[in-house]
């Protein structure tokens, strides 16, 4: 048995780091979009997570339509019920045919789900996944395990962390 709280493997991602790996997934999805050219429709941001990996995909992708979808699954640090908050309009997304859905990471898999259900011919991509998720994206970069918690930089302020094995 161990002292360690979930939480404490942590995996850190600093703001260059998260741009990097966005800029990263946005090379891996450039010409794979449905359109004549490879080009995508637009791209949905699931709130919060998703949106500033949302923004560098845009950016990155020349991608001008951006919409949001606040679907919630956690409270801090522990999993809940899914939620859908707010979503966008139904004529303009209808069965996601062309849509890009960029979310930070996967984790149970159940905000994709959600989602997924919502928009079946979308594709799905996150920067950072887990386990039990990776079945509900079609693309991202970075695997983690699943007992690791990873810590995104508008979540953290600067402070000092005991070492992983104590001191």
């Amino acid at each position: 048995m161990t002292d360690q709280l979930p939480h404490e493997k942590g995996f850190h991602v600093s703001w260059d780091q998260i741009h990097r790996d966005s800029r990263a997934l946005a090379w891996r999805l450039d010409k794979r979009g449905p359109g004549p050219d490879g080009s995508w429709r637009m791209i949905l941001a699931i709130t919060r997570g998703g949106m500033a990996p949302a923004m560098i995909v845009a950016r990155e992708l020349d991608i001008r339509q951006v919409a949001t979808i606040s679907v919630q699954s956690y409270h801090h640090q522990t999993q809940g019920e899914t939620v859908v908050l707010n979503a966008p309009d139904a004529e303009l997304m209808g069965d996601g045919t062309g849509v890009l859905v960029i979310d930070d990471l996967v984790d149970s898999g159940r905000t994709l789900e959600v989602v997924r259900q919502m928009y079946p011919n979308a594709h799905f991509a996150t920067v950072y996944a887990k386990p039990k998720g990776e079945p509900m994206v079609n693309t991202f970069i970075t695997g983690v395990s699943q007992d690791t918690w990873i810590f995104f930089p508008w979540d953290m302020a600067l402070q000092y962390v005991e070492p992983y094995r104590g001191t």
